[in-house]
């Protein structure tokens, strides 16, 4: 099954660094944006790879990783109108968006689709407590601490790739990948 990823940012770029690692290797990533010097603290990106589209470096680093991996990197920013079509082959989508407005968005526009959607909300500051994944229904997971927020935390890779991991598992449990040894 192809996962969609909207967004290669912190928890977008972190999210497919894990499924590769995990062994899900068909995956669709949509940003639009560049990486800069301050992604690097918590975005899956070098030095070198500065000013590079962000879908195009994180599929770099991804086949690094397995160069067996299917990944599209696509360039392209979302609305409303295009996230039904961008997603249309995708069985799962992680939505990886910084702004609740655009959040909010992806889930509408996706909402009634069949589709299953990964979320995070609330991955600011230091604390841990309180960071957890929950289950909304059987279309929704969301992880995060579901409280704290950008504009009073910093960001910082430690509760970023908390989160993501998170989320990670959540796609790994509806594929479902066994916990047990065979």
């Amino acid at each position: 099954m192809k996962i969609g990823i909207a967004g290669a940012g912190g928890i977008g770029s972190n999210v497919a660094f894990h499924l590769v690692r995990s062994g899900v290797l068909d995956l669709k990533i949509f940003d639009f944006d560049r990486v800069e010097a301050s992604n690097l603290n918590r975005q899956f990106y070098f030095a070198d790879q500065m000013g590079s589209p962000k879908v195009e470096a994180l599929k770099t680093n991804l086949l690094r990783i397995d160069p067996a991996a299917r990944i599209e990197a696509i360039v392209q920013r979302l609305d409303a109108d295009n996230v039904p079509e961008a997603f249309a082959d995708c069985g799962i989508v992680v939505e990886a968006l910084d702004r609740a407005e655009s959040k909010a968005m992806l889930i509408n526009a996706l909402a009634g689709s069949g589709k299953y959607l990964v979320s995070g909300s609330g991955l600011a500051g230091l604390a841990p407590e309180g960071v957890k994944l929950r289950k909304l229904g059987e279309h929704m997971a969301i992880a995060g601490d579901f409280a704290s927020d950008v504009v009073h935390l910093r960001l910082y890779s430690p509760k970023v790739m908390l989160v993501a991991s998170l989320m990670a598992i959540a796609v790994l449990q509806k594929l479902g990948y066994p916990e047990e040894l065979m």
